[in-house]
């Protein structure tokens, strides 16, 4: 028979786990990782709102995508074009991205996996004797090395042609040059510490499930057992 467990730290871990996952997915389809340095706008280009010159702009670039200001719709209200530079995996400009693209990948796999899983955890605590809640753990800690991994190769492709066009030429390996961080970054640095505090946090989880307040309740016959 189901018994359908709910404790404030499953549930906490639960929605932890789901908010890493899109996290991270959000910040790797994102182009804004780097911020690049300022385009001078024409004195052809008039802001529509105010009648005045336009401010001077500043290109995104992600892993493998991008956002610029596209000439011919200088006039609409908007005014840039979102979408991949890369069409295909090869097309990435860096090899250090590629790597970085594959590692980010395969750990934002697990925890959309995870994340999946963990919506069950209510119901089902266990699968072949083994705690769900301690294999989620490990899975996500896999996961936050993987990110890990990505997130240090990363910044060295920075030396790229792509990174330089957007960056200036004193832009290199480790280096912004004139670009800055964009919060596609910083949201994939704060989803890879928060999954490694979900991959601690499962055992908490997994410790409040199986209390002997819920065996309790389990044998008094309930079905639905909520505890704080």
């Amino acid at each position: 028979m189901c018994h359908v467990i709910v404790t404030c730290r499953s549930m906490l871990w639960t929605l932890l786990s789901i908010l890493v996952a899109f996290a991270e997915l959000i910040a790797f389809m994102s182009a804004d990782w780097l911020i690049g340095k300022a385009k001078p706008s024409s004195s052809e280009e008039v802001d529509n709102r105010t009648g005045g010159q336009q401010e001077p702009y500043r290109p995104t670039l992600g892993i493998y995508g991008r956002c610029t200001r596209i000439s011919h719709m200088q006039f609409s209200r908007r005014d840039t074009l979102c979408g991949p530079y890369a069409e295909n995996f090869s097309e990435i400009a860096s090899g250090f991205w590629q790597a970085t693209a594959i590692f980010l990948a395969m750990g934002i796999m697990i925890l959309c996996t995870v994340a999946f899983v963990s919506v069950f955890t209510m119901c089902v605590q266990s699968i072949m004797k083994k705690s769900i809640f301690n294999v989620c753990g490990l899975l996500q800690g896999i996961a936050g090395l993987f990110l890990i991994l990505g997130l240090i190769l990363y910044p060295a492709g920075w030396g790229c042609q792509k990174a330089i066009s957007y960056c200036g030429f004193y832009a290199s390996a480790y280096k912004l040059g004139d670009c800055s961080l964009g919060w596609a970054f910083y949201t994939a640095i704060g989803g890879t510490v928060l999954t490694f505090i979900c991959a601690v946090f499962s055992a908490q989880a997994e410790i409040a499930t199986s209390s002997d307040k819920v065996q309790e309740e389990i044998e008094e016959g309930k079905n639905l057992i909520c505890l704080l």
